[in-house]
């Protein structure tokens, strides 16, 4: 048969039965939406991380509620700030008790953003951005990378996913509401990613990132308010003429984790609906800008 025509077992090109994952920021918005859809693509485990012990453990309980789960499937919440070695330590001892035989996909998903004028943008205020989004990120990686490799094969290597944005890809919000440090760490994280790829590929590990554009979450509601028309106008100003939505984010971490992806490492993927390349999306002075 020749060689172009030997694709096979189609049904469970996205599936992710049996599967172990970490989330960091687990807990709400984009990386709740991704342990949802891990889970109901037949995950075994996914272990759910933020700081607070009872945001976790909620969102914990409403994952295992969800209809349609594997036999035995589960989320596990696993508060700990990721931020700090202690921390860290807790969720990698965790973690590696619970599951011995290593883990198979690892979301770094944790993140946090500040809105200011350049002036009010304080050294602590940096230090709090880039501590969680680009140092957390590489030493959550380099603590969990036994795990992974334990896993990884050659034809179904382990996967690390990073949670970027596209405003690491071009300008972020400027002005009174400028986010010049979330901007820098998602420059970073995404540049990360690229050099983790390299190194991390001979162990059968892949390291991809993935940069959101505007969803209506938690983080990004104040500067999509601040924007011209608000929602209803960003979402005009979009060539999809829509903003983000859970599946759009979530379909992209199941397809990067399943064997459809499992050749992809290195990669940015944007998922804004087109509105990096829209002139219609830049907007002036104080607005926010993508």
């Amino acid at each position: 048969m020749d060689y172009d025509l030997q694709l096979h077992d189609f049904s469970s090109f996205f599936s992710l039965k049996g599967k172990v994952a970490v989330i960091t920021g687990g807990s709400r918005g984009l990386g709740l939406s991704a342990a949802s859809a891990i889970l109901q693509a037949g995950a075994s485990k996914v272990y759910i991380n933020s700081r607070k012990a009872s945001v976790c453990d909620e969102a914990a309980a409403a994952l295992n509620k969800l209809p349609g789960l594997a036999n035995g499937a589960k989320a596990i919440s696993v508060p700990a700030d990721i931020t700090s070695a202690a921390g860290l330590r807790q969720l990698v001892e965790f973690v590696t008790k619970d599951s011995p035989d290593g883990i198979d996909i690892l979301l770094a998903n944790a993140g946090a953003t500040w809105g200011a004028p350049l002036e009010e943008h304080s050294d602590a205020v940096i230090a709090k951005v880039l501590d969680l989004n680009v140092r957390a990120v590489f030493n959550t990686v380099r603590e969990l990378a036994p795990a992974l490799s334990r896993r990884g094969t050659l034809d179904d290597p382990s996967r690390i996913l990073v949670t970027a944005s596209v405003a690491g890809l071009g300008v972020g919000a400027v002005g009174n509401q400028g986010t010049f440090g979330y901007s820098a760490s998602k420059a970073a994280v995404i540049h990360l990613a690229r050099n983790l790829a390299v190194d991390l590929g001979p162990r059968h590990i892949t390291v991809n990132a993935i940069a959101p554009g505007f969803f209506p979450t938690k983080m990004s509601r104040g500067l999509i308010e601040m924007a011209e028309g608000g929602m209803a106008g960003m979402a005009k100003r979009n060539p999809m003429q829509r903003l983000g939505k859970p599946e759009d984010f979530a379909g992209a971490v199941v397809y990067f984790c399943a064997r459809a992806g499992s050749h992809v490492n290195g990669a940015t993927l944007t998922i804004d609906g087109g509105a990096m390349w829209s002139t219609n999306q830049l907007s002036s002075g104080n607005k926010p800008r993508l």
